[in-house]
């Protein structure tokens, strides 16, 4: 069952267009909220604030900052992070690097491999392996590395078991036809299960893992603001269209 739901209307002069869809999607016994984002220009990364130097930790807090003519669309969080609330790997946030690739090899989900990198500028978006990335030279605007791949060209990483009796809510994100789509599970689901659910349901070629366990969604079409968690970097999708 599929059910649609579209916010962050923006009126231009010509055809209007939205700047994302929140689908939610039943599937293998588990519920899916997928946001598609097709404007570029309108997502964004957040860490810490220019003005207090704090991380944001918090969606309220992204919202609180933003000015009043900008609209909080949707946000999750977007990548792992240490106990200090600072990227385990590469972010970028408006062309400035915070953290650098991280070519390590370790313990964890974020190490299991392939990891990767989204990246992404206002012309287009990206989902590599850190070791295509390294080499891509791509000009990113954002980028946040996590791990390990969910998809990498349509096939499920190899180190996933179909029968995992690991279970965790997850999210993650895929790209097609250069638009991005944000996925976090209603119920706990294994890696594979996952991975399956943007190979089968979404028809995406590469997927990166963002996190499990502290998974968070805001969603402004539905309401939907989970503040359990402190996050690291966090992505959003910010309507500015009435700023200018």
């Amino acid at each position: 069952m599929k059910k649609w739901l579209l916010t962050g209307l923006i009126v231009f002069l010509g055809p209007t267009a939205y700047a994302m869809q929140h689908q939610t999607i039943n599937a293998d016994h588990a519920t899916y909220d997928v946001i598609k984002v097709t404007n570029l220009s309108q997502l964004e990364l957040y860490l810490k604030s220019p003005q207090t130097n704090r991380y944001y930790q918090k969606f309220s807090n992204i919202q609180q900052a933003l000015p009043r003519c900008a609209q909080l669309n949707f946000a999750m969080n977007a990548g792992m992070y240490h106990a200090n609330f600072q990227p385990v790997g590469l972010y970028v946030e408006k062309g400035q690097k915070f953290s650098m690739l991280n070519e390590a090899k370790g313990f964890g989900n974020f190490f299991m491999q392939p990891n990767g990198v989204l990246a992404w500028n206002h012309q287009q978006a990206t989902i590599k392996t850190t070791a295509d990335y390294k080499h891509q030279g791509f000009n990113a605007l954002y980028a946040t590395q996590s791990g390990p791949m969910l998809l990498y060209n349509r096939k499920i990483n190899r180190n996933f078991l179909v029968d995992s009796s690991s279970l965790k809510i997850r999210n993650g994100v895929g790209v097609k036809n250069n638009q991005l789509y944000f996925v976090i599970s209603r119920q706990q689901v294994s890696f594979y299960q996952f991975a399956q659910f943007f190979k089968q349901q979404l028809k995406i070629d590469h997927a990166l893992y963002l996190d499990g366990s502290i998974s968070s969604l805001y969603s402004g079409s539905t309401k939907q603001h989970d503040q359990m968690f402190n996050l690291g970097p966090i992505v959003a999708e910010v309507d500015r269209s009435v700023c200018k």
